[in-house]
């Protein structure tokens, strides 16, 4: 074989890993993942990172900050009292919306990471406490346990493309607000612990957001099989690292939930959130059973 189609051979090589970075590492099952998952839950739970078999190459930051994992929040013992996962088998990525309210210091938290033979690399975490965008960390547990993420059967599913072009429309909105949005109808939104519905067929979550903000350097999850897609952006002029996770059905907005991080602004400077609270009970439904 001559030089010349070498350095071909292996020039194409490098270019189908560079376009293609995926097709480099191995598949991933979803029983694979999910058991990243579960041992993600247990490093927290236990503040034991090394719970979590990671790679040589492991970089790790907290509310887009560069950090580690010694001083992570994941070193930090949590009882988690619920959580989430979405399962992405074509990028082999993990995603985690944890609640911990009963800690002594009450967490919300939105991991973002991926998976490489059996091992985690490159978790991003948006780690949420008491002053931040509308936190009540009991709350949030209230509210999330019920709602129903369960698989949804393959005919009815909706692709990878779909799912995602369902939660652009959303975000989309907060910058253009002539964007269709597929709203589904019941809708729940659940916003840091702020909460659009009550249980009724009726339950909205068109209820406006904010004009004029770009949401921008988004990072996806997507999981066909329950229907969801996590997406990790920077929120606003000032960037705030946040975490939007949707359940769609039928193509159809079914529940969306918001995890912000507000850096040294109180409620993201829109004062306590119990003062807040306090003017607008109804931030906080009760729900029909």
């Amino acid at each position: 074989m001559t030089r010349g189609k070498i350095a071909a051979i292996l020039g194409g090589a490098a270019m189908l890993a560079v376009a293609s970075p995926a097709a480099a590492q191995a598949s991933c099952s979803r029983e694979m993942l999910q058991q990243m998952a579960d041992k993600y839950v247990q490093a927290q739970e236990e503040g034991l990172p090394l719970r979590l078999p990671m790679g040589n190459w492991m970089v790790y930051r907290e509310n887009f900050k560069l950090s580690t994992m010694s001083q992570g929040v994941i070193s930090t013992a949590l009882p988690i009292s619920w959580h989430r996962a979405l399962l992405d088998t074509a990028q082999c990525r993990v995603f985690l919306e944890m609640v911990s309210h009963e800690a002594e210091t009450p967490r919300v938290i939105a991991v973002q990471f991926g998976v490489r033979g059996d091992s985690a690399n490159n978790i991003d975490a948006i780690v949420t406490d008491a002053d931040d965008w509308l936190f009540d960390a009991a709350k949030t547990y209230e509210y999330a346990r019920r709602e129903d993420w369960s698989e949804i059967p393959p005919a009815r599913r909706n692709t990878r493309e779909e799912l995602i072009a369902a939660a652009d429309a959303y975000l989309d909105l907060f910058s253009d607000k002539s964007v269709q949005v597929p709203w589904g109808t019941p809708c729940a939104r659940l916003e840091g612990s702020a909460y659009t519905a009550k249980g009724t067929p009726e339950d909205s979550c068109n209820v406006g957001v904010p004009e004029n903000i770009a949401m921008k350097d988004r990072s996806y999850v997507v999981d066909e099989t329950i229907g969801a897609v996590a997406v990790f952006l920077k929120m606003g002029p000032k960037e705030r690292p946040d975490s939007h996770l949707f359940r769609i059905e039928d193509g159809k907005l079914r529940f969306i939930h918001t995890v912000t991080d507000c850096g040294d602004e109180v409620n993201c400077g829109f004062g306590p959130f119990k003062e807040m609270l306090a003017r607008n009970p109804g931030i906080h439904p009760e729900i029909k059973e």
